[in-house]
């Protein structure tokens, strides 16, 4: 099912949206979102995201609508360039901060599924609230989040990187009132996608992403090819795909049951990557990519 079938209504009513957002996560919630199987391994390192939903006018005169609130890595990290969710590893102060989410009152003591969850799955209950604390502390040093102005509408299933060896535990949460914000060295900007565009299978293509010789065993050859979104944000194109695109399209299956369009299907755009692009640096050696003409005009 495409944007042909999904009820647009709720990209404009974000009351009905925050109400849909948080049964359907509290529905399908499991313990495998937290501890899956397959291919993330013992080891791995854990990381919590806050994918942040907000009302916003998509440009300026335009009515406000519902998307999704992204960060664009800068030049002083790894993966620069690339659009992620803000967040981060589990530090010791997140401990703390849990606890005092787990009391009642807090936002996430009114998710539906809490005190069923505190009371048959007390470990589950115990690392879920580590989890939204540390997004939470993470999106406040990364971007000068209000803690305060978020609502804890669900977690997503966990998604495993590979290169990294790093497991990514994504939550979802709403973001009210807050218009500016105070963005660390790591962000180079805020990047706004609104789920109308999200939802429209024309921003898709394949971005196939070739590396030099001495990388290839990182993608297992010269090439790999990935699903990826494309949408012109304030006269320029940005794109989302790696984790963060899984991490919104599984969002975007679960609350709109939209699909995207087979791979084989889609427009083909390219990339490269480099030394620097995994490891981070300071010089502008960014994953560069080339849109097509058709493409990017058709989200403009």
């Amino acid at each position: 099912m495409n944007s042909a079938a999904v009820n647009m209504e709720l990209v404009f009513d974000t009351t009905a949206l925050r109400s849909r957002v948080r049964d359907v996560l509290s529905k399908e919630f499991s313990h495998d979102f937290l501890f899956p199987d397959g291919d993330c391994e013992p080891g791995d390192r854990t990381s919590s995201v806050l994918l942040l939903l907000g009302e916003f006018a998509p440009r300026k005169g335009a009515v406000p609508e519902a998307g999704i609130i992204l960060n664009k890595r800068s030049q002083q990290v790894r993966q620069p360039g690339d659009l992620c969710c803000p967040g981060g590893g589990v530090e010791k102060f997140d401990h703390f901060l849990a606890r005092l989410l787990s009391l009642g009152g807090s936002t996430l003591s009114k998710w539906p599924c809490w005190n069923r969850l505190k009371t048959a799955c007390p470990r589950d209950a115990a690392f879920l609230s580590l989890l939204y604390a540390a997004g939470l502390r993470e999106g406040f040093e990364e971007m000068g989040i209000n803690p305060f102005g978020l609502t804890f509408l669900g977690p997503l299933p966990t998604h495993c990187l590979i290169m990294y060896r790093q497991d990514i535990h994504p939550i979802v949460a709403w973001m009210s009132g807050q218009k500016r914000f105070r963005l660390s060295r790591e962000v180079e900007r805020i990047v706004r996608f609104p789920l109308r565009a999200l939802l429209d299978p024309g921003n898709y293509a394949c971005y196939r992403v070739n590396v030099p010789p001495h990388l290839q065993w990182r993608l297992k050859g010269e090439s790999a090819d990935f699903p990826a979104f494309v949408h012109t944000v304030d006269g320029r194109a940005e794109l989302l795909w790696g984790a963060t695109f899984r991490i919104v399209t599984t969002f975007l299956e679960m609350i709109f049951d939209f699909e995207v369009p087979d791979l084989g299907q889609l427009p083909l755009i390219c990339g490269r990557l480099d030394e620097n692009y995994i490891n981070g640096g300071a010089n502008d050696k960014r994953l560069r990519f080339c849109v097509p003409p058709a493409l990017e005009n058709s989200n403009e």
